[in-house]
């Protein structure tokens, strides 16, 4: 059997997933960034136990390595994910940055 802290992990990994295989790929431009951000937040708060969720797009990173159209696809090297999981009062902060040029996805913290 597991923890109720190793639930509220597990809860996590799962919030993570969805987030970032439910948007990379997605055609982001520095005017939209701010609304995917939100879509983004939104869409995974929905899910069970997820108490909060901020996502922040790089704007400036966006604009830099834009394609001749304005926009390029979306991926962990472009956004900096914070969740809040509770579980059974289990409280899981977690992260999501680039680490050696990977996403990485991790807790933070478990109270």
């Amino acid at each position: 059997m597991v923890t109720d802290a190793q639930r509220a992990c597990f809860e996590a990994g799962i919030k993570f997933g969805s987030l970032y295989h439910q948007f990379a790929g997605t055609p982001v431009s520095p005017g939209s960034a701010a609304s995917l951000e939100r879509a983004m937040a939104e869409s995974i708060e929905n899910q069970p136990f997820c108490e909060s969720v901020t996502v922040d797009v790089d704007e400036t990173a966006l604009a830099e390595a834009a394609d001749d159209h304005g926009y390029v696809e979306l991926t962990g090297r472009f956004m900096e994910v914070r969740m809040r999981i509770e579980y059974e009062g289990v409280v899981v902060r977690t992260e999501m940055v680039m680490a050696d040029g990977y996403p990485l996805m991790r807790p933070v913290a478990v109270e």
